[in-house]
C-alpha cells in the first residue's frame, strides 16, 4: 500500500488505513450484502455514507468476488439523468478491465450503441453520448438490468441520495424501480439517503412499492473517544502531537460529522511541524480560515434568498438548533412574522437544501455556512 502524504483523506476513501473505525457497521453492511439483501443506510449528509461504502467495497469479502458500481444521484431532477449516470458508471467501471467487458456492455445496452466509439488518439472505448440522446429512458433502464443480469460476477449498486426519485416528475418511478429490482437476481442494492423523512416514507410507508424490501441502517456518528484515538495515532505516527482536548472541542463543534472533521485534522496536520503540538487557538485558526474562504460563496447564497427566509435563515443559525420554530413564544423571542411565514420559508429553505431538520430540530446545513453565520449575524462563536 502506496502511503500518502496526509492521513486526514478528504477527496474520497483511499485505503483501511486511513478510515476511522465503523467496525459494526462494515460488518453489517458487509453481512447483508453477501447474502443477497438490500440495504438502505440513512443518516445526514458527510456523516461518511459514502466513505463506508466504499470501504466494504474494497473489503476482502467483496472486491474479488462482485463487480461494484456507486452513482451519486443527489444532482440529477429526472430519469433520464439517472439513467446517464448509471450506464456512464457501468462503463467507466468496466472500461479498464478490456474492450470484451465494454463491447457486451453495448451489446445488451443497445439503445446507448451509438455512445460506443473509440478515441482517435488512443484507440480506448469511450462513452461519447449527452443526456438528450437518451431518447427512452425506461427503454436503457431495462437494458441496464439485463445487462447486470447478464454479468459473470454479481453485482452491487449503490445508489447514493436515493430520496431524490421522490421529486421526480415521472410518474411510477418507484414502481418501475422496484419492479427492475425484484426481476434481477444477480444483483443487491444499497439505497443511501440523508433526509430522514423522504427515505424512511419510501421504505416504511405500506402505500409505497419499496415498502419493507430492504435491511435498514442509521448511520450515526463515530464516537468521540474513536476519533480521538485515530488522530492521535496518525499524528503521532509522523511524530506530531495534538491532544485530546483539541480533537473533543473540534468533534463537539461539528457533531462529529466526518467530512468536517477530516478537513479540519487535515489543515491541522500540515500545519504541524515534526516534533510540533498543535493547539486549540491552531485548530480556531484553521476553523476560522476555512470559514473565510469560503465567505464570497456565502454571500452569494444569501443573495439569492428574500428577506423572509434570510429573517428565518438568521435564527436558525443563531439557535443551532431550533425547535418549534411556528410557537408563539419563539416568534416573540425573535421577533418574527406570522406561524404562516415561517413555516412558507422553512419549506423553501428546505427545498433548496440551505437548512435540514432531525427529530424536529432545524440546523444550518452547511456547518461552515452556520458559523459564518453566526460571526456576521449572531453573537460569534467559540471553543
Amino acid at each position: 500500500m502506496k502511503a500518502i502524504k496526509n492521513p486526514f483523506t478528504t477527496g474520497g476513501y483511499v485505503s483501511e488505513a486511513y478510515f476511522c473505525d465503523r467496525i459494526q457497521e462494515s460488518k453489517l453492511v458487509i453481512r447483508t450484502l453477501t447474502n443477497g439483501n438490500n440495504l438502505a443506510i440513512i443518516s445526514p449528509r458527510r456523516m461518511g455514507k459514502t466513505g463506508l461504502i466504499e470501504h466494504c467495497f474494497h473489503s476482502k469479502e467483496v472486491a474479488p468476488n462482485y463487480h461494484t458500481f456507486f452513482i451519486d444521484i443527489y444532482a440529477t431532477s429526472n430519469l433520464k439523468e439517472l439513467v446517464y449516470k448509471l450506464g456512464k458508471e457501468i462503463f467507466d467501471t468496466l472500461k479498464p478491465k478490456g474492450k470484451h467487458f465494454v463491447e457486451s456492455f453495448f451489446g445488451i445496452i443497445s439503445s446507448l450503441r451509438p455512445a460506443f466509439k473509440l478515441d482517435p488518439h488512443s484507440g480506448a472505448p469511450t462513452f461519447d453520448i449527452g443526456i438528450g440522446e437518451i431518447r427512452e429512458a425506461e427503454t436503457t433502464l431495462d437494458e441496464i438490468f439485463k445487462y447486470l443480469e447478464s454479468s459473470n460476477k454479481r453485482c452491487i449498486v449503490a445508489i447514493d441520495e436515493f430520496q431524490q426519485i421522490s421529486r421526480y416528475p415521472e410518474k411510477n418511478i418507484e414502481a418501475n424501480l422496484r419492479t427492475q429490482i425484484q426481476k434481477c437476481k444477480n444483483s443487491t442494492f444499497i439505497f443511501a439517503g440523508s433526509q430522514r423523512h423522504l427515505m424512511e416514507n419510501i421504505f416504511f410507508s405500506s402505500s409505497r412499492p419499496f415498502y419493507q424490501s430492504v435491511s435498514l441502517l442509521h448511520l450515526d456518528a463515530i464516537s468521540e473517544k474513536e476519533y480521538i484515538l485515530f488522530a492521535k495515532k496518525h499524528f503521532e505516527k509522523a511524530k506530531k502531537e495534538i491532544n485530546d482536548e483539541t480533537i473533543k472541542k473540534i468533534y463537539q463543534l461539528f457533531e462529529g460529522h466526518t467530512w468536517y472533521m477530516q478537513h479540519i485534522l487535515n489543515e491541522l496536520y500540515s500545519l504541524t511541524s515534526p516534533n510540533g503540538n498543535c493547539t486549540l487557538t491552531m485548530a480556531d485558526e484553521a476553523i476560522r480560515s476555512k470559514i473565510f474562504a469560503y465567505k464570497p460563496l456565502f454571500q452569494s447564497t444569501l443573495n439569492l434568498l428574500s428577506e423572509r427566509q434570510k429573517e428565518v435563515l438568521y435564527v436558525i443559525a443563531k439557535e443551532g438548533k431550533a425547535t418549534q420554530i411556528t410557537s408563539g413564544s419563539f416568534n416573540r423571542k425573535h421577533a418574527l412574522l406570522s406561524p404562516s411565514s415561517i413555516q412558507t420559508s422553512v419549506r423553501q429553505l428546505l427545498d433548496k437544501d440551505i437548512i435540514t431538520v432531525e427529530n424536529k430540530a432545524y440546523s444550518v446545513y452547511d456547518r461552515f455556512f452556520g458559523l459564518w453565520l453566526k460571526d456576521e449575524f449572531g453573537t460569534g462563536w467559540s471553543f
